[in-house]
């Protein structure tokens, strides 16, 4: 029986990006569904002291995550799902801006209309947004960011990665993420970074 996995990400996330890229491995060795799911580091951070440069980031952020918000409303899952991919292209390995020209064209990419890069210019899709990223912290709390992932109806943080593992080797970390994801005791596992994404 194919089991769904449930995927949160803010596209501007490099971590969430290199752990999404696992996650569509993992779809060719094991028997396996990713359903993604928009979510936003702005609504995350919100009211809370940080660093004015990390500020400025997270607040050029909020464009990426209500398109992929609006995407979600207007086309669903699987739209979403490669609109991330077109988007996350340009922004991770390609090194593009978070414009809304860049929206534009991942949109275009992405078969969407690329009009909606001017509209997440306003909050038309922030409540949605907020929806979203409800679901997400309710499962997990707020104490943690991008990326969350849920397997058989557990959810936690990560798998913060890199680089992501292809073939076998991507079927088995999900093996181990899905076990330690199963015992509803299980909350963190974690180590010092020494690396940062490495795009393939």
């Amino acid at each position: 029986m194919t089991t769904q996995v449930d995927f949160w990400f803010d596209p501007t996330c490099p971590w969430a990006w290199m752990t999404s890229r696992w996650i569509l491995e993992v779809e060719k060795v094991r028997d396996v569904k990713a359903v993604f799911h928009p979510m936003s580091l702005f609504i995350l951070n919100e009211g809370r002291d940080l660093d004015p440069g990390y500020r400025a980031h997270i607040d050029e952020t909020l464009i990426a995550s209500r398109a992929a918000a609006a995407v979600m409303k207007l086309y669903g899952h699987d739209q979403v799902r490669d609109f991330y991919t077109a988007l996350g292209t340009r922004l991770h390995p390609k090194g593009e801006p978070i414009t809304v020209e860049t929206i534009a064209a991942a949109l275009q990419e992405a078969g969407l209309d690329a009009g909606i890069a001017q509209r997440v210019t306003t909050d038309e899709f922030d409540a949605d947004l907020r929806a979203y990223q409800k679901v997400a912290q309710d499962l997990v709390g707020t104490d943690v960011g991008t990326p969350i992932i849920r397997i058989n109806g557990m959810a936690l943080f990560g798998p913060v990665i890199s680089p992501a593992p292809k073939g076998e080797a991507a079927g088995e970390l999900f093996d181990g993420v899905a076990k330690v994801t199963a015992y509803p005791g299980f909350f963190e596992l974690k180590r010092s970074r020494d690396v940062g994404p490495i795009f393939d």
